[in-house]
């Protein structure tokens, strides 16, 4: 019997289940080791990271350009990643101007982030944006993998009503549109997210088997022990090895939402809503726990393109365990306040402290020789500058990782006004091996990404 494959990595059964591994040199064609394929062997991976309100854009943009630079103060968390980094200065996402459709910066902010398409103002149905970038990705290589993309956030989206001077939440709460009509919904409990990935068979097949671990408080790596067993015995020494802390970082993860599922502790009450079943009550941790499924999505192929919305467009979520128990929709209108900037940087400083974090993950996984960082392309980024002017120019716009070896990291590259951050995009999109010619508003590829000219 032929068993499935996801790329190049087969699928670990057990009942109800489905696990894929990390990509091992021992299972790669002896023609790709050997480096004769046309090809790098082994997937980039691309995902975009999306924070609301713009950022204290004073302390953001390094003084010089170049491999030259110093760290301004918001990111210090990323220092260990200098090598790894490319800081971008000077890209604009028109579409998410007004261009005579009046108030609904934020609304626009996050539905043109990855379409460059000016979002239609409606709070109804008749919903209208553009193709986002990671579609554009999913839609080409998302065959090769068991999903074509992956959706995340910590913040549940109204898919309705209005949210912003006339804008639909929909807006607002998505970043990845499969058309220009559709978003892709993002789910936000990390339970949900394991269940999908590591579920297997129908629907009633994974209910089922959800069921069984529940009760029986079992592993998916139980209902694998014995498929894995036959696959280790295939495998050198150092993939033998990277098979086992890619099972253990699988366990740990279960751990983790066993844990917080379990909690007693009465749960913090959210505007409209109250947090679910399986989701931690810090916030935090919830971010981690969600960096960490996508790690492990990426590193065992399971899909190549994900987006991940830390928050809602407009969030006024408060930060007391960082000493801002003011909204931070609130605080990024701060007129000038010297305090509120001071708070603004807390939050701003807290979210970047999350992506470091996240970045430590993917370097950590080694693949091919490489990290799994070096195989991706990370972007980091607002549809807002300053959230005070609620300006769409000169965004903060961060990319880590080195694309097969595809982009030149270390570099704070300023580019000329208005350039369209679609062009980017499209330079990403070739780098995926899913080119198009035009993206929205995109007028060309960016240059400069592997190294000045």
């Amino acid at each position: 019997m032929t068993r499935p494959e996801i790329g190049r990595g087969r699928l670990l059964r057990g009942p109800g289940t489905l696990a894929a591994p990390p990509v091992l040199e021992s299972l790669l064609p002896r023609r790709a080791l050997l480096g004769t394929a046309a090809k790098a062997p082994l997937p980039t991976r691309l995902a975009f990271l999306y924070v609301p309100n713009g950022v204290h854009m004073p302390d953001w943009t390094p003084q010089a350009a170049g491999t030259g630079f110093e760290f301004p103060e918001l990111l210090v968390p990323l220092r260990p990643f200098k090598s790894d980094l490319l800081v971008l200065s000077g890209l604009t996402q028109d579409k998410a101007r007004p261009n005579g459709d009046g108030p609904g910066d934020h609304a626009r902010a996050a539905a043109a982030f990855l379409t460059g398409s000016q979002p239609r103002k409606t709070a109804g149905a008749n919903l209208k944006a553009g193709v986002s970038a990671d579609q554009v990705a999913a839609a080409k290589v998302g065959q090769t993998t068991r999903f074509p993309s992956l959706e995340l956030g910590c913040d549940r989206g109204q898919q309705a009503g209005n949210c912003d001077s006339g804008y639909s939440c929909a807006y607002s709460a998505n970043i990845s549109w499969k058309s220009e009509s559709t978003p892709m919904a993002k789910e936000i409990d990390p339970k949900l997210v394991f269940e999908r990935l590591f579920g297997g068979g129908s629907t009633t097949e994974a209910a089922e088997a959800r069921a069984r671990r529940d009760q029986a408080r079992k592993s998916v790596l139980d209902f694998i022990r014995e498929d894995a067993a036959r696959l280790r015995g295939k495998l050198g020494a150092a993939d033998a090895r990277k098979l086992g802390e890619y099972f253990e970082g699988v366990r740990e993860i279960e751990k983790r939402i066993e844990k917080a599922q379990a909690s007693k502790e009465k749960p913090v009450r959210l505007p409209r809503y109250e947090k679910p079943d399986g989701i931690p009550r810090e916030y935090a941790d919830h971010i981690r726990l969600m960096c960490d499924l996508l790690v492990l999505a990426f590193q065992a192929n399971l899909t190549r393109v994900a987006t991940f919305m830390l928050a809602n467009e407009g969030s006024n979520r408060s930060y007391p365990w960082i000493g801002v128990g003011e909204g931070h929709h609130d605080i990024s209108h701060h007129g000038g306040d010297k305090e509120k900037h001071a708070k603004l940087k807390k939050i701003n400083l807290f979210h970047l402290q999350q992506f470091a974090y996240f970045l430590g993950k993917l370097k950590a996984v080694k693949e091919g020789g490489e990290s799994l960082l070096d195989r991706s392309m990370i972007v980091y980024g607002s549809g807002i500058s300053d959230g005070n002017r609620h300006n769409h120019d000169e965004l903060p716009i961060l990319i880590a990782g080195k694309g097969c070896g595809t982009l030149k990291p270390g570099r704070h590259v300023r580019y000329g006004k208005n350039t369209p951050l679609n062009n980017l995009y499209l330079s990403l999109l070739d780098r995926m091996d899913s080119s198009t010619e035009t993206l929205g508003d995109s007028v060309g590829r960016l240059p400069l990404l592997q190294g000045e000219k």
